[in-house]
């Protein structure tokens, strides 16, 4: 059974209700669990799949215009984490991407939608890497209901920028946190 984890941020909206049900959920992640080899990265002496999982959401507020997603790995020992994922200007019809989305080969995520280059070093998704040995990495999900249309952004954005824009414009998010070691 997939598992939600409580962490729904709501801005701007009149009621706390109408925020609590937007949610996040997954046929391939489960929260505080750890996430399949799928997942993992190929390369870095990762040999995994690679494939972006499965991600729906439900009860975004009224108010959203579109949506943006990002994966991002906070006990990644760089000193400022690891994006791992950020695909933005996701249509406000969009309630559902496919495992394998971030691939960019398989072109199954919206066409209007951006997908920004990861800390890897190129566009899409990028898999769970940590270190061998160190400890679960936590793996955050998070989908961010936005306010605007469109991100002013390129694919070569750095993530940081990308995650200023994403906050200026959120009205709510909710994340699911999977886990990762090898």
């Amino acid at each position: 059974m997939n598992k939600v984890i409580p962490l729904i941020i709501c801005m701007g909206v009149s009621s706390q209700a109408m925020c609590d049900n937007f949610k996040i959920s997954s046929r391939d992640i489960n929260d505080g669990e750890l996430m399949p080899k799928s997942q993992e990265f190929t390369g870095f002496g990762c040999n995994g799949k690679n494939h972006s999982p499965h991600l729906s959401w439900s009860g975004a507020p009224k108010a959203t215009k579109s949506f943006a997603i990002t994966a991002y790995d906070p006990d990644a020992p760089t000193g400022s984490g690891w994006w791992h994922w950020q695909i933005v200007n996701l249509p406000a019809s969009t309630h559902e991407l496919n495992t394998g989305a971030g691939d960019l080969n398989a072109q199954t995520a919206p066409k209007t939608s951006v997908q920004i280059e990861n800390d890897y070093g190129f566009q899409g998704f990028g898999g769970a890497c940590p270190p061998a040995g160190d400890k679960a990495h936590r793996y955050q999900f998070t989908v961010h209901a936005l306010s605007v249309d469109k991100l002013d952004v390129t694919p070569n954005s750095s993530g940081a920028l990308v995650g200023f824009m994403i906050n200026s414009n959120s009205i709510a998010s909710s994340t699911l946190e999977a886990l990762y070691q090898r």
